[in-house]
């Protein structure tokens, strides 16, 4: 157990690093930006289209509550609506609007030319190896968990 806790010592330590460089980052920029929990929400939203607040507490393992706190603040700042289940089913749905969608993009926009700052004097495959690592990080702790995050198809863009 000792052994484990030092083998996973140096890691853990840069996942906090990790962390805490993005949320300072996200606290310096300036306006239009989104909330962690805007932004999460969004990106699942964009991934995988319209969910029930059911649907979403489950993906992020979060009580329906919680949920509908976060969700009330899409509602209200525009960022997303209700729709109809088109399955016809009770529950509604909560979709991303038009200016989600751009707030989204933006905050990508911003956090891949912040990537491209940092990594810019790193080699092609490196920055490549390093994605397919997190990556693969990723879906071992989705596999422990049991949430999968869903992802493009492979060969697409932005993977």
């Amino acid at each position: 157990m000792a052994e484990a806790q030092e083998r996973y010592a140096g890691l853990q330590r840069e996942l906090l690093l990790l962390s805490r460089y993005e949320m300072a980052t996200r606290q310096r920029e300036m306006g239009g930006t989104l909330e962690r929990s805007a932004h999460l929400l969004l990106t699942r939203l964009a991934a995988q289209g319209p969910m029930t607040i059911a649907e979403l507490a489950q993906a992020f393992a979060l009580d329906t509550s919680t949920i509908n706190r976060q969700t009330a603040a899409l509602l209200r700042d525009g960022l997303a609506r209700r729709v109809p289940d088109p399955d016809g089913g009770l529950a509604r749905r909560l979709q991303m609007t038009e200016e989600g969608a751009r707030r989204l993009a933006d905050r990508d926009r911003r956090s891949r030319e912040g990537l491209g700052r940092v990594l810019a004097d790193w080699e092609p495959a490196d920055v490549r190896a390093l994605e397919d690592l997190l990556t693969r990080l990723n879906r071992s702790i989705e596999a422990h968990s049991g949430r999968n995050w869903p992802r493009p198809a492979a060969g697409t863009a932005g993977r």
